[in-house]
């Protein structure tokens, strides 16, 4: 999940915190770029499946072995690209383009739910959407092993994100992903989850409070104000299987999508799952409320070519958005033993982070009390 230090303001999703980038001599010759906190405080017997720390021996030479195990040669030039759930590296290969590996965090995923949302990307890419799916090995390989970890190579995609306030671009966003949801409607996954608030809020929750990483001074706040917000979603609005479930991207934000010559490339289909549309449409509009709408109607005049859509989710907006502020605390502390996090969220552990972290959830409480948006046609 790419998610950063001020995911909530309306309609904008997470950005990714900046990296820093260190270097090491590989055998004498070649220059590789590498995140030194990739295997910061590494203990000696660390385990690359040790629970706490999965990715600790996870540096440049196991990398480019476990790049090289696939029977690609590395030139040796590497850099360590943003992802924190995962870890992902661009790997130099000899006499050709260089490649993307992506590392699997380990015991999130089952090896079917992972070969779901290969097969997903590559029935998208067989019709042409512009999906990045993971390179096919003449065996039909797609998930690798070596060193105790799983591994995807992919493609490198280059590009930018889409500008939010270009009407044309959101048209083309749009038209892109009702294809991509009109073949989610096609077949249901088998091994990939439903969204639901159980999962997004309730156990997140409940995380938070058996834990100690809540500051003190907002313990209390922080249960009293969660609870209300998640009676009031279960109590007021639908609930999300009211309506058509289909197979999402599920964390479709501005920063998975790579927008080269007109064309939006998606990325990052790690948190596919099931549920309603609207999960791949409202981290697209950001802004005040009439901003929102008319974003809304220029993703709708594409999306609508490809996909009807059921202007009755947009109920579900703010409460999505509510379980995705609950989602974004405990993944962060779920994952607070990994080095990495530390270094890329070190406010966490602050009364800042907690303290602006309770105010967003009060700012949700008034956002549930709105009235949803609603198009002019309806």
């Amino acid at each position: 999940m790419s998610l950063g230090c001020a995911p909530f303001m309306r309609g904008y999703s997470p950005a990714r915190p900046r990296r820093e980038n260190g270097s090491l001599d590989r055998g004498g010759t070649d220059t590789v770029r590498w995140h030194p906190k990739h295997e910061k405080a590494a203990p000696v017997d660390a385990h690359p499946n040790d629970e706490k720390m999965p990715f600790a021996h996870l540096g440049p030479d196991a990398v480019l072995d476990a790049v090289e195990s696939t029977g690609r040669l590395s030139d040796a030039r590497m850099l360590a690209l943003n992802s924190y759930e995962n870890r992902v590296w661009q790997i130099g290969i000899e006499d050709e383009v260089p490649v993307i590996a992506k590392f699997y965090r380990p015991d999130r995923w089952s090896d079917e739910a992972i070969l779901e949302e290969h097969a997903f990307t590559q029935a998208l890419a067989d019709l042409e959407v512009p999906a990045v799916p993971p390179l096919v090995e003449p065996d039909g390989t797609t998930l690798h092993r070596h060193g105790g970890l799983r591994f995807a190579i992919y493609p490198r995609r280059g590009g930018r994100a889409p500008d939010p306030g270009d009407p044309e671009a959101l048209e083309i966003l749009g038209r892109y992903l009702g294809r991509i949801h009109a073949i989610g409607a096609v077949r249901p996954f088998e091994h990939r989850p439903r969204l639901s608030v159980e999962e997004y809020g309730h156990a997140c929750r409940a995380f938070l409070l058996d834990s100690d990483l809540i500051d003190p001074s907002v313990r209390a706040t922080y249960e009293s104000v969660t609870a209300q917000l998640l009676e009031r979603i279960e109590r007021d609005f639908p609930h999300l299987s009211s309506f058509q479930s289909i197979r999402l991207h599920g964390d479709c934000h501005l920063g998975n999508v790579l927008w080269r010559d007109e064309i939006p490339h998606f990325v990052d289909f790690d948190d596919a799952r099931t549920g309603p549309a609207i999960q791949d449409l409202w981290m697209m509009l950001s802004g005040d409320r009439q901003d929102r709408v008319i974003q809304c109607l220029d993703l709708l005049e594409g999306y609508q070519e490809f996909m009807d859509f059921d202007a009755g989710e947009l109920v579900l907006i703010e409460p999505l958005r509510t379980l995705r502020i609950l989602h974004h605390a405990a993944w962060i502390g779920r994952r607070w033993d990994d080095p990495a996090f530390p270094l890329a969220f070190p406010d966490f552990d602050s009364p800042r982070f907690w303290a602006e972290h309770v105010t967003a959830l009060r700012e949700q409480q008034a956002a549930l009390e709105e009235a949803p948006l609603k198009l002019p046609q309806q």
